[in-house]
């Protein structure tokens, strides 16, 4: 098999949740459990830190690989969804998996796949997890797909347990309410490993703190021991306002290693591995500037928390009119999500425009109809088949001190960075 039969080989079995969305959605992790075995269960074979949560989980993974790469120790990072090449789940101190071992993986495991029906997501898993310890990495950083009880990645024992926060997402699978949320995200606790959980929230703390103590799990909370008031602090490369709380559930979760295990964490690696992100691990779409005069930036927030914090850092930004880029995914909010965005680019008091674009996957919404939804709305915006057109077009009407904003789904930022 070449690499590319291996993916679509990959993309063909349950296709992944983000591409093709509810049907690829499986509430189970005994295919997971059994696959494990069948590979002779790698997720004992390295030591981990398990990152969940609605919004953050995947620059919280990020900052603890780069911190701990930057200690000196050999570190896995899986992460999902990928933004253009599917090998980006996959990294070892930032590189990522070679095309060799995920074809030979597949070919070598092909008919377990078959044999067990494994969705493109636990393949990846076991694929990240056996490489992982064929590699003999000193720990792994592994985040959440989706959830977290019946996550496929709820396998591992982990050294430490994360949970950033918890918002309104996936609710059709996860609960129409934060307290059902969080008590599936409070399925990564385990017994007696300590969890930091990000946020201190009304609706989620007594659930969170319930199920700590049936697992006798250690448990604190990052923002009741640090408040981040300046980013330019800790890093020049990710600036999102949201990274405030990131950080400082990263500086907990540090703190928390240091104390529980034999990991040397120094202020001189805490230091340079949240200013070297981006740099260690490659971390994309956060904030992420793809062009000046006019500064264009692309923002992977998709649902409202991540839109409020990406609304506070725009707020914070000099320019003079917002042109801003947008596509969604058909099972979003999008009607909601457009409303509460063109109401605050309207309260903020500087000129903006909309033009209208659809991500490159199944699950894409027709520009036609996003375009159709925002006019029923009282929103006009120009509409365009593929982003790079809508790019270009914004690019072209923008003046140099205006502000190029690309954002609505992760994918169609994907489409912006390919």
């Amino acid at each position: 098999m070449t690499y590319q039969e291996t993916l679509d080989f990959m993309f063909s079995q349950l296709p992944m949740y983000h591409r093709i969305g509810a049907a690829a959605y499986k509430a189970d992790i005994q295919p997971t459990v059994d696959m494990m075995a069948a590979l002779g269960n790698p997720e004992r074979k390295f030591k981990s830190i398990h990152v969940a949560g609605t919004n953050g989980k995947g620059s919280v993974s990020h900052f603890l690989a780069s911190i701990l790469q930057e200690a000196g120790y050999k570190v896995g990072l899986y992460t999902s969804p990928h933004l253009v090449d599917f090998r980006e789940r996959i990294r070892i101190n930032g590189e990522m998996i070679p095309q060799q071992d995920v074809v030979g993986f597949v070919e070598h495991n092909h008919d377990m796949f078959s044999r067990l029906h494994l969705s493109f997501f636990e393949m990846t898993v076991g694929m990240a997890f056996d490489f992982f310890a064929k590699e003999k990495v000193d720990i792994a950083v592994i985040e959440v797909g989706m959830g977290g009880r019946l996550d496929s990645t709820n396998v591992i024992t982990p050294l430490l347990s994360v949970i950033t926060n918890i918002g309104l997402d996936h609710t059709q699978f996860l609960g129409y309410t934060l307290e059902k949320i969080a008590g599936e995200k409070a399925g990564i606790i385990k017994d007696g490993i300590p969890v930091v959980i990000g946020e201190t929230q009304p609706e989620t703390t007594p659930v969170f703190l319930a199920t700590a103590a049936a697992h006798h799990a250690p448990i604190t909370f990052a923002d009741q021991h640090y408040i981040v008031d300046d980013i330019s602090r800790y890093t020049d490369e990710l600036t999102g306002e949201y990274q405030k709380k990131n950080i400082a559930t990263v500086l907990e979760a540090v703190e928390v290693l240091r104390k529980t295990t034999g990991f040397d964490l120094q202020p001189s690696a805490i230091r340079s591995g949240l200013a070297k992100v981006v740099t260690n691990t490659h971390l994309h779409g956060r904030w992420e500037k793809i062009g000046e005069k006019p500064l264009t930036i692309c923002e992977t927030a998709h649902n409202a928390p991540g839109i409020d914090s990406m609304l506070g850092k725009l707020a914070t930004m000099d320019y003079s009119t917002l042109h801003v880029i947008y596509g969604c995914v058909n099972d979003k909010d999008y009607r909601i999500i457009l409303s509460h965005l063109n109401t605050e680019f309207t309260r903020q008091g500087k000129p903006f425009r909309w033009y209208f674009s659809q991500p490159s996957v199944p699950r894409g919404l027709p520009v036609a109809d996003l375009q159709a939804a925002a006019r029923e709305m009282g929103i006009e915006g120009d509409a365009y088949a593929n982003v790079k057109d809508a790019i270009a077009a914004a690019q072209k009407k923008a003046g140099d001190k205006d502000f190029v904003l690309v954002t609505g789904s992760i994918f169609l930022v994907a489409d912006a960075l390919a």
